[in-house]
């Protein structure tokens, strides 16, 4: 049996001559295949190519961002060491305006509130704490005028709010943590907005936000007795002001860390909290008192 095959004729240009050339078909079969075989190694290396410089595109990519992430953590950590010798220094000032003017440890920080967990300063409350600092010259001055009113202690011998006891004196379970801690006044409850009275004549050497007590009245009644009064939603005087029994100096509300809105009341003597209900049973029953309200 003949094997099929195709024939190839050559001619050539100037001679004229004919070549035939036999070519099988299996010859073309094979040189077909290898021809195919050839288009999907080249496609296997485009693609392969292709797929290699996409993921090269993507690291540098992702090397560029985590280079941009390096550098702004960098930056931040540049921020934070600054914010934190700005804080050591204002803490610095502090202590010198302090021992300068004679301000007492217990106006600087959180007291019976700390006693309920520890409350770590903002940087707006240092900033807060340094302009009181700022103004703590003005208030030495105000106190050497007020040294005459204080001559003859005060005892507190009136409720400072129109409520019922809450919460008192000792060691009692931290309301937030569920944790024992030391309750260093008593808390009185009554409505946001009731009136806050000064409970014995004094000088205001204290008004202003400090921490968990919100905002915060200290009153100093002379021979080391002083009274604070937490918690407040207004303020009706500033510091410097002279107070008699009675006055109006605030209002209850629920600023600081509370739970629900009442008065934090403290009274202190030679800056060693006592417990209030001893003055307020000798007290009585809460009376209305005769009050000045200052225009503040």
């Amino acid at each position: 049996m003949k094997q099929e095959y195709f024939v190839v004729v050559l001619a050539h240009s100037l001679r004229g001559r004919l070549r035939r050339i036999h070519i099988p078909h299996s010859a073309v079969y094979a040189v077909l295949a290898l021809a195919l075989l050839g288009c999907f190694s080249v496609f296997g290396v485009v693609a392969s190519y292709a797929r290699m410089a996409w993921k090269v595109a993507n690291y540098n990519a992702l090397r560029r961002e985590a280079d941009g992430l390096r550098l702004r953590y960098q930056n931040l950590q540049k921020v934070v060491s600054q914010t934190n010798q700005q804080l050591a220094s204002l803490e610095i000032y502090a202590k010198e305006v302090s021992l300068a003017y004679g301000i007492k440890q217990q106006i600087e920080g959180p007291n019976s509130i700390s006693a309920e967990g520890k409350l770590s300063p903002t940087f707006a409350e240092s900033i807060e704490d340094y302009n009181f600092l700022r103004s703590s010259e003005v208030l030495a001055l105000q106190s050497r005028h007020s040294r005459a009113f204080l001559a003859v202690p005060a005892q507190p011998s009136l409720w400072p709010v129109d409520g019922r006891l809450m919460s008192p004196f000792g060691k009692r379970e931290d309301p937030f943590s569920g944790e024992g801690a030391m309750h260093k006044g008593v808390d009185l409850s009554a409505p946001t907005g009731t009136p806050v009275h000064a409970t014995a004549d004094g000088v205001v050497i204290f008004a202003q936000q400090l921490g968990g007590y919100g905002r915060l009245i200290v009153v100093e009644h002379g021979g080391g007795i002083e009274t604070f009064y937490a918690h407040l939603s207004r303020f009706y005087v500033a510091a410097g002001h002279e107070v008699r029994r009675g006055d109006l100096i605030g209002a209850v509300g629920t600023s600081g860390r509370t739970t629900a809105s009442h008065l934090h009341y403290e009274v202190h003597i030679n800056g060693v909290p006592m417990n209030p209900y001893r003055w307020l049973q000798q007290a009585g029953l809460y009376q209305a008192p005769v009050q000045r309200e200052f225009p503040f």
